[in-house]
């Protein structure tokens, strides 16, 4: 089996650590004040201590139970008005297992503390150890209000700046800026046919075993490293953002020398149940993309959300639109090809982009108007050979303008360039133009 990520074991290790702290906590905390700090009194009868614990642990309790229902609430409104692939997103939420565990783990001091109270009828009250669990309560009560603010994330504002912010980073990762990558002359052959030509044939073939699976991260180094070992090269049969099924070949080693060991190789490919932002930026893409056009459908019918995410997709453009893309061929430090990884071009993202919002959106002269903003000015900030492109989506557009809008009116105002999607015309056009 190939590396996979524990998205269960990362979900429910928070709370498990916060309650073995806590059982930790009740155990040793009262044997200590027992042992060395018997001195210490506190003005507190039994009766009133054992209330104040036994309450803390049903208060804790209840507070914990408000959590799950405000995550589970997260998660059905960000399926429902979002995206479903919000919800892994979610559900790994640090902020809300740190919560679920501080809570979990008021709740198992508490109950342990109640031990210590009156033990043995010797009528004594821990104070270190009843202070303790009232500085539990104090913090999940600060936790509670907190994530009481915190659900303020589910605007819409938020939820496409994440995205957003995602896909930056991994841009930032990805794609290194023009000039820092050695490319192949155009001159050459593709990639496969000198993996053929120059490297001999397939040594070694690596299949994914078990249930459909996500390629999320492949360690790049690591796998040049081994193809320099074996004097060869590995070519990925499958991109990062793919799904394998089972018996699905990942990658194969061309050479004519040892092919590397199977486990490690294993190691330098990441699986998982979806995709991930790392190395993915048209992940980020995918996520702005599905919110435009859950609002741009009927049921919803929210154009001014669409351009919001347009309003992100463009930045990621841009930065995509000056990067260096050719990151599908590296090689060692000698100059030798050794790894070969199938990457978007940038047609292929331009068309990731925009090619669904501009089918749901054809009837909106918002959305439309917004489009051509962003291809007009994507234009001034993009490497020069990607221009055309954008030049041919743009007629595109004003060609499914002036098919899918029957008024001449429409027409005329669908076919003005305007950031804002209504409210600040650029540019006047006539139909005929």
């Amino acid at each position: 089996m190939l590396r996979q990520r524990g998205s269960i074991r990362r979900t429910f290790g928070v709370p498990l650590l916060y309650v073995g702290a806590a059982l930790a906590a009740g155990f040793v905390l009262p044997r200590v004040e027992r042992a060395y700090l018997s001195v210490l009194t506190f003005d507190l009868t039994k009766e009133a201590a054992l209330a104040i614990l036994t309450g803390i642990a049903s208060g804790t309790m209840a507070l914990t139970a408000i959590v799950f229902s405000i995550a589970l609430l997260m998660l059905q409104f960000s399926a429902a008005a979002y995206s479903p692939r919000l919800l892994l997103w979610l559900a790994r939420s640090a902020f809300i297992n740190h919560a679920i565990g501080l809570f979990a783990a008021t709740f198992v001091y508490s109950l342990a503390a109640v031990a210590w109270v009156d033990r043995g009828g010797s009528g004594r009250v821990p104070p270190l150890t009843v202070w303790f669990a009232m500085l539990l309560l104090l913090a999940s009560v600060a936790m509670f209000i907190w994530l009481i603010d915190r659900v303020g994330m589910l605007q819409v504002t938020r939820i496409l700046m994440f995205a957003g912010d995602q896909g930056r980073m991994a841009i930032e990762t990805t794609y290194p800026p023009p000039g820092a990558l050695r490319t192949r002359p155009a001159t050459q052959p593709p990639a496969a046919s000198l993996v053929e030509a120059d490297h001999g044939p397939v040594i070694e073939t690596l299949k994914h075993d078990g249930a459909p699976a996500v390629i999320q991260v492949l360690d790049s180094q690591a796998l040049v490293g081994l193809a320099a070992e074996s004097r060869g090269v590995i070519v990925m049969a499958v991109a990062v953002g793919d799904t394998v099924m089972d018996g699905m070949p990942i990658l194969r080693v061309h050479g004519a020398g040892v092919a590397p060991p199977r486990a490690q190789i294993r190691r330098a490919v990441t699986l998982g149940p979806e995709r991930a932002f790392e190395q993915d930026p048209k992940y980020a893409l995918r996520i702005l993309v599905d919110v435009a056009i859950k609002a741009l459908s009927p049921a919803i019918n929210d154009p001014t959300t669409a351009v919001q995410a347009l309003d992100q997709i463009e930045d990621i453009l841009i930065r995509l639109g000056c990067r260096n893309l050719n990151v599908g061929e590296m090689c060692d430090a000698g100059g030798h090809l050794r790894l070969v990884v199938p990457v978007p071009t940038w047609d292929d993202l331009v068309a990731l982009a925009l090619d669904e919002i501009r089918f749901c959106g054809a009837t909106s002269v918002q959305v439309m108007r917004r489009m051509r903003a962003l291809l007009q000015d994507l234009s001034d900030h993009v490497l020069p050979e990607r221009r055309a492109a954008l030049q041919d989506y743009l007629a595109r557009i004003d060609r499914g303008i002036r098919r899918d809008l029957a008024d001449a009116d429409d027409q005329r105002d669908a076919l003005q360039r305007d950031r804002q999607g209504l409210g600040l015309s650029r540019e006047r056009r006539s139909i005929s133009s």
